[in-house]
């Protein structure tokens, strides 16, 4: 039998409830299921790659078949490095769908060999995305309903 794996690619900044579900469901399809943390210079995260690693490991300490790795160009790339055929990736609502399938059809006209499947995240995080989440951190509102409470350590220290 062969095993099937999967890169599940984002900036994470910082991992959410919501991204969580999704790699929960992804792990129930995929043998293995790599979280790949994307360093995304361009999008200047508010935390830095090793803070972001870090608080998916956290995060994610508890499944057995995820993977936390990082990496740096484009998804197809990480993919072929780590024998993945197939890239996850979550959609919330319509607003997501259009930029996504853009994504989908470039990575597979980079290789058509990879596949991309959408999961849908609860509904009871659906809303939740990583900018959300830093709008109101950075308000000093209440994130903890938001993120897995193993990461609030993580984004005080490296926020102070």
């Amino acid at each position: 039998m062969s095993k099937k794996t999967a890169i599940y690619p984002g900036t994470f900044d910082p991992i959410t409830n919501g991204h969580l579900d999704v790699i929960k469901r992804a792990g129930e399809i995929f043998d293995t299921i790599y979280v790949a943390i994307a360093e995304s210079k361009r999008k200047a995260p508010m935390f830095d790659l090793e803070t972001r690693v870090k608080m998916a490991k956290k995060a994610t300490k508890g499944i057995k078949n995820v993977k936390i790795i990082s990496f740096e160009g484009l998804t197809v790339q990480c993919c072929r490095e780590n024998g993945a055929k197939t890239i996850v990736r979550g959609l919330r609502a319509v607003s997501d769908f259009e930029y996504e399938l853009q994504i989908g059809y470039a990575n597979t006209s980079l290789d058509n060999e990879i596949d991309t499947v959408y999961l849908m995240p609860s509904l009871k995080s659906a809303f939740i995305s990583s900018t959300v989440v830093r709008d109101i951190y950075r308000h000093k509102g209440d994130v903890s309903h938001l993120v897995p409470k193993e990461i609030i350590e993580l984004m005080d220290s490296s926020c102070t």
